[in-house]
């Protein structure tokens, strides 16, 4: 196994509320994990609302702080999560305002994406919750303007949404063309194991490494990213899979026959590759 690059497509990593980059990297590498992907978490988990600038830099140090300390190679993906629009909404600005605010913060994403700081923008999206028309049709102009400076930046894009089927990957593909961003580039984090391109419309399923997810979207295809969306919070510890779940289940499945090792380097090395540019 020592020759796949297993790698988390998703995980967080938090020393205010959790246990921390080094701790989970260790839990991960104890496993079998070599590589972890890691978005910034919101703005408030730190305690200063709206300070996206600051949540962006500080995954950059928890990621240089693994790739110092420990044999895990982590990548940052930096941006905004789209409840960090609706709690500007809950705290009196107004729609336009929010708005100029987001789109700031993500033109700072390309920023630090465009200096080689990270490797795409995300989790950048719309709510998984109930919003009023108004701000869901501009979680969705927002959506599309970081799908636009991620074309511009050559970068892929970490997409947080509802929970998707056919119709919102058809949606999503569709929104990235419009952006003049390819469709591989835009990877569906907490996916379902949508993995056959019919279903897909060529975007890039990031699924949800629970046994069910994983051995249903295998049978169609190899073209997935695995991840765990772990938060690294201690009120809420496993959520939403614990960090050595990826490397678990893909040795796991290795050994029952579920997965080739040819396919298990495919979803960690080429896959990866395609969609980030990583080695």
């Amino acid at each position: 196994m020592d020759n796949i690059p297993i790698t988390d497509n998703h995980i967080h990593v938090d020393p205010f509320n959790g246990e921390g980059p080094l701790k989970v990297a260790q839990k991960f590498a104890r496993s079998g994990g070599k590589r972890m992907i890691i978005p910034n978490k919101p703005s408030w988990t730190f305690g200063e609302p709206f300070n996206f600038e600051k949540a962006m830099e500080i995954v950059l140090k928890y990621v240089k702080e693994i790739n110092d300390n420990s044999e895990i190679q982590a990548y940052a993906v930096v941006g905004l999560h789209p409840a960090e629009l609706s709690r500007l909404v809950d705290s009196g600005k107004n729609l336009e305002t929010a708005g100029d605010m987001i789109k700031a913060g993500l033109d700072y994403a390309q920023k630090l994406v465009m200096e080689d700081k990270a490797v795409a923008i995300g989790e950048i999206g719309r709510p998984h919750y109930e919003v009023s028309e108004e701000e869901w049709n501009l979680q969705n102009e927002i959506m599309f303007y970081a799908m636009q400076l991620a074309s511009e930046a050559g970068c892929a894009v970490q997409l947080h949404t509802e929970t998707s089927k056919e119709e919102q990957f058809k949606e999503f593909s569709q929104m990235a063309n419009n952006a003049g961003l390819k469709e591989y580039k835009v990877v569906k984090h907490f996916s379902g194991p949508y993995t056959d391109p019919k279903e897909n419309y060529g975007l890039t399923p990031s699924l949800i490494s629970t046994r069910d997810v994983v051995s249903e979207g295998i049978k169609k295809s190899n073209y997935f990213l695995m991840e765990t969306d772990y938060l690294d919070d201690l009120s809420r510890p496993g959520a939403v899979l614990g960090p050595k779940t990826v490397p678990r289940r893909t040795i796991e499945f290795i050994n029952k026959g579920l997965i080739s090792k040819e396919d298990a380097f495919i979803i960690h090395s080429d896959n990866i590759k395609k969609v980030y540019g990583i080695e």
